[in-house]
């Protein structure tokens, strides 16, 4: 053996190329076995599509000794996962359709539109209106916005989901795999029969045809707008007592159409564009015009004179878009100028969206909030307190997700923000295997990992607001859904706990500029709960718990939708 060896290292040492040659093929070879294992988990995901709870362990039915469970500091070393599973999903498409697969492709067959169609509409009604087939150019679109293809896994839902996330009010699906987005139709009405392909994702369900649209009208959530182009739609306002002070810029346009009036307030660099008739109007959202009291849009519905499917509000009555102008007003950001006081966390539990919170509070304020942890992509992403210790006191307050008593009473107040513990484990999933903006991969959702991470962070869901409520010194508890459903007056609650005077042209533009990059898209949205029965049993008792803990304190309960099972 040892002569062997002898002779294998002679042979390389004296053809050192044939080395290389060797190291080149064995990496090949590892690569290739790489590859296949990745093409088998992903048909693998395939073929349990059909029944997501296959697989997965149930939860034990009796709940989890809730006591001192936490996390503690330790949790800042709970890094993203190092290995990210392939991603899965669609893949985006121009408005181009240069890379349109070939009909004989698509397989299918004509079919009663008529009955199953009718089917289709009663399961979709709640979300969305079915409005018929549609002819579409694949040079002029009938739906111009966003477009994305799924050639095994298109369901109609898909296609409203990512395109109600995106604001748009019409969502179309074509060749039983294609999903369209647009603010309006640009195309005629056709036959139903000419609708005629199945959902590669959805049997029994039609997805469009040969150049034909399934179109259907989304009911957006509040939250959502509508998108025109670049532009967001805020919706139909009443005229404000002193125009020339709350929109400074006025132009008069006889041809009016939602693109002139929205470029000239781009070009003039306003956030806002109101459209009045045969007039344009270009400002800030300020208290003149605060846009919070939306009127019916039906008082807008004055048509434009140079588009025949928006429109272009009336002399009394303004459709309001927001452009692409960054409002300035609320930007500017830096550390205390002397050392604070007082120490406030804004505490939460994972996945409850305290980096959203964080920068809706730097906005506010101006100031940069700190962290009991250290996370480099925050710090790139412009959350310069992120490298600040959390005691220094140069930041107006700390993100932790500690629930422990010694971590808790080292703050002199709190706010407290909560979330529906359903969504916030999703999101705390995703995070841990998909990163901020992430997702986690289906495998990861089908896997162990999914039970396992909700059986150990349910209950950490319970012990963190039960912990923060018992050992908080000054605690302002504000529910996730209610910033989202009423930021203004929630941010400011928050600002007041802070002890920041706050003029409120900042908290509206703090409005317009909610967003930031910190929202995952629709796009890898899961289509099936991956919530087990035993799991959603545990889960409501412990939101009872909490729901309790809250009224006991004189507080207002968790919101009705934590209990959505």
């Amino acid at each position: 053996m040892a002569k062997l060896w002898f002779k294998f290292q002679r042979y390389f040492r004296r053809k050192p190329v044939r080395f290389f040659t060797f190291l080149v093929l064995y990496l090949t070879a590892g690569s290739l076995v790489f590859l296949h294992s990745g093409f088998v988990g992903q048909l693998a995901v395939s073929q349990n599509q059909a029944n997501p709870a296959a697989g997965v362990p149930a939860e034990v039915a009796e709940l989890p000794f809730l006591g001192d469970l936490h996390l503690g500091r330790g949790f800042r070393d709970m890094g993203e996962a190092t290995s990210i599973a392939r991603r899965y999903g669609p893949w985006f498409k121009g408005k181009d359709g240069n890379e349109r697969t070939k009909l004989g492709d698509y397989g299918g067959g004509a079919w009663s539109r008529a009955l199953k169609g009718r089917v289709v509409r009663e399961k979709e009604e709640e979300r969305a209106k079915y409005i018929g087939c549609y002819l579409d150019d694949t040079q002029s679109r009938a739906l111009r916005g966003v477009s994305f293809f799924d050639y095994k896994k298109m369901t109609i839902f898909r296609c409203q989901d990512n395109c109600a996330e995106r604001g748009y009010l019409y969502a179309g699906l074509e060749f039983g795999a294609e999903c369209y987005c647009g603010h309006k139709i640009q195309a005629t009405n056709v036959s139903e029969a000419e609708c005629d392909m199945e959902c590669k994702g959805e049997r029994g369900s039609v997805c469009g045809g040969a150049n034909r649209l399934s179109v259907y009208r989304l009911q957006l959530a509040q939250e959502s707008a509508r998108r025109y182009g670049s532009a967001v739609f805020r919706g139909c306002f009443h005229k404000p007592n002193n125009l020339s002070l709350a929109l400074p810029v006025t132009a008069a346009m006889l041809n009016m159409s939602v693109d002139k009036c929205v470029d000239l307030c781009t070009e003039k660099e306003y956030p806002l564009a109101a459209l009045a008739g045969t007039a344009c109007h270009c400002g800030f959202p300020t208290t003149r015009f605060p846009l919070h009291e939306r009127e019916d849009e039906q008082l807008c519905a004055q048509k434009c004179s140079a588009e025949e499917f928006e429109s272009c509000g009336t002399p009394t009555y303004f459709i309001v878009y927001q452009t692409q102008v960054q409002d300035n007003r609320c930007m500017d950001r830096r550390f205390l100028p002397a050392k604070s006081k007082q120490l406030i966390a804004l505490a939460s539990f994972p996945g409850a969206g305290n980096t959203w919170a964080r920068h809706l509070i730097e906005l506010a304020t101006g100031f940069y909030t700190g962290s009991y942890y250290f996370d480099g992509s925050l710090y790139n992403k412009g959350f310069k307190g992120e490298r600040d210790h959390w005691r220094s006191g140069r930041t107006i307050c700390i993100k932790t997700h500690e629930s422990g008593q010694k971590e808790i009473e080292a703050f002199d107040a709190a706010i407290l923000l909560i979330r529906n513990p359903y969504k916030a484990l999703m999101a705390e999933f995703n995070r841990k295997y998909g990163g901020h903006i992430g997702f986690a991969a289906h495998a990861h959702w089908k896997g162990k990992e999914w039970p396992e991470f909700v059986r150990n962070y349910a209950p950490w869901w319970a012990t963190h607001t039960l912990d923060w409520l018992k050992f908080g010194k000054k605690v302002l508890v504000v529910h996730f859904e209610d910033l989202k459903q009423d930021l203004f007056v929630q941010l400011g609650r928050m600002v007041g706990l802070l002890g920041v005077a706050v003029r409120e042209d900042r908290l509206l533009c703090v409005e317009s500029q909610k967003d930031g990059n910190f929202k995952r898209s629709g796009l890898r949205k899961l289509e099936y709960d991956p919530y087990t029965a035993d799991m959603q049993k545990t889960i409501s008792a412990y939101i009872k718990m909490v729901d309790a803990a809250l009224k006991g304190r004189n507080l207002t309960g968790v919101p009705d939708d934590y209990y959505p099972r």
